[in-house]
């Protein structure tokens, strides 16, 4: 199914004023245009746009409308909104079963709304988007000679009738079509019908138009005023955007190595003196080996074993900090940042108190982070097991990774 898109920015926004076309105000330091433009571009049912623009724009479009990913054509705007749509519509492909129409000053369309809309239109003809009424509605009427307090002027409203409140629908863009059935209402309008949008004059034309369940964010933005409105939804829109990017992972490590004699004791890249070390084929430093598996594991890359394998001789006798700063680049590269990594030092002896901020700096800088983003801690075993009677230690990490 083809369906082309028609944003509808011909007008002058009288109501809003001001020397700029309403149109080309930014929100949340985009244009408005550009905004609403941008969501029928990028929606993936949409095979072409069609913009229709103030007479004078076209000669210096603006460049988001020139360097557009899909095809979009631009032509010049009716004195109605219903002129710059039949403008459009005659240069839309012939291709297209669908035509989609939106108001330029509604910048805030969502991608799911656009689709559901078309959906609706393809199985029904004609859809529109349109949000139900939250107050009582009622529908208003001049008093009969009945003046303003004043005694001059504008004459008195008074309510005529309360309307239920159920089925009333606010009419919002954007708007989807059959091409026969836009055709019908675009004929219609020829023979001097005016209207405000384009289900009207489907409407009269005979054709039944299906309400879709629109947005509360897809606003209008008419005067001056809408402008605060549409800075917080944009402000708010931009905050959700960054939190979604914002992914967060954990992973954890551990590591174990029996204490034999004839070996450095390394931890953390400090060498502590101690009569005995850890077993390993590296110099076993069990904290940068539970570090470097957090991280790792924290962005799904494998573990130690994998990037630094005891059967390669490459790695025999290799410093372990030189190993995790290796990890943190190969979760660099797998488009992570380390937030933070926590540490759990288990023996019995030798005390390790003296020895953890050195630890903290090494590790710091090894994954690329502040020393504060480091935490080590040593504990016992309580004298339970081959830990408690010192024959090995242990290690356990967590890692905290975000998204770059």
């Amino acid at each position: 199914m083809q369906v082309t898109a028609i944003i509808a920015a011909g007008g002058r926004g009288q109501r809003f004023g001001g020397e700029v076309p309403k149109q080309l105000v930014s929100v949340g330091g985009r244009p408005i245009l550009e905004r609403a433009v941008t969501a029928f571009l990028s929606h993936p049912a949409i095979h072409e746009v069609i913009v229709a623009l103030p007479a004078e724009l076209l000669a210096d479009p603006p460049a988001y409308l020139c360097a557009a990913p899909k095809r979009c054509r631009l032509v010049a705007g009716g004195v109605r909104r219903q002129d710059s749509v039949r403008q459009a519509f005659q240069v839309a492909s012939e291709r297209s079963d669908l035509i989609v129409i939106h108001d330029a000053a509604r910048p805030f369309a969502s991608a799911d709304l656009i689709a559901r809309t078309i959906e609706a239109a393809a199985e029904g003809g004609a859809a529109l988007a349109a949000v139900t009424a939250r107050d009582t509605v009622k529908r208003g009427a001049l008093a009969a000679g009945r003046s303003g307090p004043d005694g001059v002027g504008a004459q008195l409203m008074v309510v005529a009738e309360t309307l239920p409140r159920d089925s009333i629908y606010l009419a919002q863009t954007p708007q989807a079509f059959r091409r026969d059935v836009l055709r019908d209402g675009l004929a219609l309008g020829e023979t001097g019908a005016d209207a405000t949008d384009e289900a009207t004059l489907a409407e009269r034309a005979g054709h039944a138009v299906r309400l879709v369940e629109g947005e509360a964010t897809n606003i209008k933005i008419t005067t001056p005023a809408d402008l605060l409105v549409a800075e917080a939804i944009a402000r708010g829109s931009q905050e959700r955007a960054a939190s979604e990017r914002m992914e967060f992972r954990i992973g954890a490590g551990y590591d174990v190595h029996r204490l034999v004699e004839g070996r450095l004791l390394v931890l953390g890249g400090v060498s502590i003196p101690f009569e005995r070390g850890l077993l390993g084929y590296s110099d076993a430093d069990a904290v940068c080996h539970a570090v470097t598996d957090a991280v790792l594991g924290a962005a799904a890359a494998g573990d130690i074993g994998r990037h630094f394998p005891d059967t390669d001789p490459k790695w025999r006798d290799w410093s372990s900090i030189d190993l995790l700063r290796r990890a943190a680049a190969i979760v660099n590269a797998h488009g992570y940042a380390i937030a933070n990594v926590d540490v759990v030092v288990i023996a019995e002896r030798p005390k390790l108190a003296p020895f953890l901020d050195q630890m903290r700096a090494n590790v710091a800088h090894a994954i690329g982070v502040a020393i504060g983003a480091v935490g080590i801690k040593g504990k016992t075993n309580e004298g339970l097991g081959e830990l408690g009677r010192g024959e090995a230690i242990a290690v356990h990490a967590v890692a905290l990774i975000t998204r770059n």
